[in-house]
């Protein structure tokens, strides 16, 4: 519930904390004129779900202090004279900083962040207790330009039916936008470089068997009109955008979990912070049972290995990242093709 201090502070309880709420009437989304006290309202009421998804991981905050059409900015580390009960952790970046993130170690956890201008969250994939081991695969069905919802859908039905095939049970959700994320529970005894090797191996599987619909290649130019699964999303240190959160457009869209049933009729358009409270006290946390049976990566790290025997070198990794062994040269064919410059003539 909601306590008027005086006109620019609400106290909020959460969790069995008072979070104070500073200016609770500034408009975030623009098309309904929600505010920041709405988007709390909205993160109150999907609380279970929320923390089922990303209950007791560090989290990197975007945040937009002036709402969802205003600047924005990624804050890795919780601020100095932020409350005492806040939990964080202390989690490193790929050119090896270390940060003090902000844990999600209960709702009132998401209040605060939200008085903040956070509207989602980035989530590692580690839980705090564990950062050593990724207990998530992410499968990013990406659409490339001339992609349509029916073939994002589509590739989203392939990789529920290869996970299937290797013994892993996957949980899509829309991503706020135009895509579909499937995730994984896994068994925590993978570090972060085994996940992002099966996810290599997993995405290039599905290509070799749609190839005509979904692409594992890194470079945008070897895309084509097809569906990237992006393997790099697993990339140890890699943060995606997580499920309930709130993506910075007029309507405030959520990136939202729902049921492989309802694959076919899922419009990304249709989840916002007004409707998904509704949707959820009428139908459950369709997350609900994403912890009951995690996985083992064993079957797609055999098939990591097998085709490095055959020849396949590790896929690119994203720049920010140190050169990897056995990594294919960070540059596309095309640029690799080009002459160098003739040399100037001085005669």
């Amino acid at each position: 519930m909601a306590r008027l201090i005086y006109p620019q502070v609400v106290e909020i309880d959460a969790a069995g904390r008072v979070v104070a709420l500073s200016s609770p009437e500034k408009v975030f989304f623009e098309a309904r004129g929600e505010t920041k006290l709405d988007l709390v309202r909205y993160f109150l009421a999907v609380e279970q779900p929320v923390l089922r998804a990303i209950g007791g991981r560090p989290v990197l905050m975007e945040r937009y202090p002036d709402g969802a059409s205003g600047k924005s900015f990624f804050q890795k580390r919780v601020p100095k004279g932020a409350p005492a009960w806040l939990e964080t952790a202390v989690v490193s970046t790929p050119n090896g900083t270390s940060s003090d993130a902000l844990v999600v170690a209960d709702i009132a956890h998401v209040v605060w962040a939200v008085n903040l201008g956070c509207l989602g969250f980035h989530a590692w994939p580690s839980r705090a207790a564990d950062l050593a081991h990724a207990d998530e695969l992410r499968i990013d069905l990406d659409p490339q330009p001339g992609v349509t919802l029916a073939m994002v859908r589509e590739a989203a039905a392939e990789a529920r039916a290869l996970l299937v095939e290797v013994g892993l049970e996957g949980f899509p959700k829309t991503t706020g936008r135009d895509g579909i994320h499937v995730y994984c529970r896994l068994e925590p005894r993978y570090d972060p470089y085994q996940v992002r090797a099966a996810a290599v191996a997993f995405a290039r599987e599905l290509e070799r068997r749609r190839g005509d619909l979904i692409t594992a290649q890194w470079w945008k130019e070897d895309r084509g009109r097809r569906v990237f699964c992006d393997f790099n999303q697993n990339a140890p240190h890699k943060t995606v955008f997580a499920a309930w959160g709130a993506r910075p457009r007029p309507t405030g869209q959520v990136s939202m979990p729902f049921r492989w049933e309802d694959l076919e009729a899922v419009e990304p358009d249709a989840f916002s912070i007004a409707t998904v409270p509704g949707l959820v006290a009428e139908r459950g946390d369709p997350w609900e049972a994403i912890d009951a049976r995690p996985g083992s990566l064993d079957l797609l790290l055999a098939w990591s290995e097998r085709d490095l025997a055959d020849g396949l070198m590790d896929a690119p990794w994203p720049p920010v990242y140190p050169k990897m062994p056995n990594e294919s040269p960070r540059v596309s064919a095309s640029r690799a093709r080009k002459p160098p410059p003739e040399e100037a003539d001085d005669g």
